[in-house]
């Protein structure tokens, strides 16, 4: 019988899963996913946490220690986040020994309120380094403008890097400019190259919402034939990006150290218009060295009914260009689509951690047998 999960990864493809939870870890949920599923990395998100921990009784005894010890919120919420993606780390230990590095890896993410705050986030970076302490561990720090700085200097130290919440092709070649030059700092200062790792997560299904958004209320049947393709598009595009960095000699020269590519990374794979196949953001992104992470529904779905190309990406450049600009000549403005997405994700990101923090605030006043603790 055909497998698609097996196919995909056949094709260079390396899947992860979008999700993390103590009762994932606990249940051995996470190992048998990377038994059985060819799941070798984790990604994590604020709102992801806030979900795990939100209600769970799976966290109540590490916040019963914490109230004991009398914990602030932001530790409460760095020691938890920090335990669980340790041990995953563990878990998925095997498959980065495997790999020789590549894969294997789990991401923690900075605090999202310092986004916009370069010195603050590289602080926090070597920070959560510090505190998981594993190899296999990414830091994930959001493609803001003031966090370009930040991922080079993270770079530079020999910190992993996942960048994340990339929407724009012009934040991209930044993405990337920003890892070439943490590298060759990292080389400057003697480092081993090979040890330092970066992945580039471009964000893929939330541009299709937004511009499907404005194609209805333009309401022309020219409008109607552009719906779901502006995301697919923009992601093809990121990755012929990609080929010009590797092809250019700036990394000729990196690579001849050592250097691992910065991989393409396929984040927000979730279908959130019913109208579209739910595997569509997974096999329409088919190419050799990238990452597609996903949500254990979507994977499932890949898996039972998934048809996986042997590339899906390279070739289609010139239809995706036509695609960009057709929506421009609608009047869809790709910048302002783009920006609108970035602020977005950050501010919902920030949302979600402001809600933990509360949620935890709450938890911590209380005693262990739900009596005010009177502070």
């Amino acid at each position: 019988m055909a497998d698609p999960l097996t196919d995909l990864s056949s094709r260079g493809v390396s899947i992860w899963l979008d999700d993390l939870s103590r009762q994932r870890l606990t249940t051995g949920s996470l190992a048998g996913l990377a038994a059985r599923d060819h799941v070798v990395g984790v990604t994590t998100n604020p709102t992801i946490f806030a979900k795990a921990i939100a209600g769970s009784e799976a966290y109540a005894q590490q916040m019963r220690d914490m109230w004991a010890r009398g914990a602030a919120v932001g530790e409460a919420l760095r020691g938890m986040t920090a335990f669980d993606v340790r041990w995953a780390c563990d878990v998925l230990r095997p498959a980065y020994d495997a790999s020789g590095g590549v894969d294997g890896r789990v991401s923690i993410e900075v605090d999202p309120r310092l986004a916009y705050d370069t010195e603050a986030t590289i602080a926090e970076a070597r920070f959560l380094w510090w505190l998981v302490d594993r190899p296999n561990l990414f830091i994930k720090i959001p493609a803001a403008r003031q966090g370009l700085p930040a991922i080079a200097a993270c770079l530079a130290e020999g910190i992993s890097i996942n960048v994340t919440l990339i929407f724009s092709l012009i934040r991209y070649d930044e993405v990337m400019d920003a890892f070439l030059g943490g590298l060759e700092r990292a080389r400057r200062a003697g480092r081993d190259l090979s040890s330092i790792a970066s992945v580039a997560s471009f964000f893929v299904s939330r541009v299709d919402t937004e511009v499907d958004a404005r194609l209805d209320k333009i309401g022309t049947a020219a409008a109607a034939a552009l719906r779901g393709r502006a995301a697919i598009a923009n992601a093809r595009l990121a990755y012929h990006h990609y080929e010009r960095m590797l092809a250019s000699p700036r990394w000729a020269t990196l690579a001849a150290a050592g250097a691992r590519p910065q991989r393409p990374l396929w984040a927000s794979t979730s279908v959130k218009d019913p109208a579209y196949p739910d595997t569509r953001y997974v096999t329409d992104l088919v190419a050799p060295g990238v990452v597609h992470t996903m949500p254990e529904a979507t994977l499932r779905a890949v898996a039972d009914h998934g048809r996986i190309p042997e590339d899906s990406v390279r070739g289609y450049y010139a239809e995706a260009r036509q695609v960009l600009s057709d929506l421009e000549a609608l009047g869809v403005d790709y910048g302002e689509v783009t920006d609108k997405l970035e602020n977005n994700g950050l501010a919902a990101f920030d949302a979600s951690w402001r809600e933990l923090g509360d949620q935890l605030r709450t938890a911590l006043r209380r005693r262990p047998d739900g009596e005010e603790s009177g502070e």
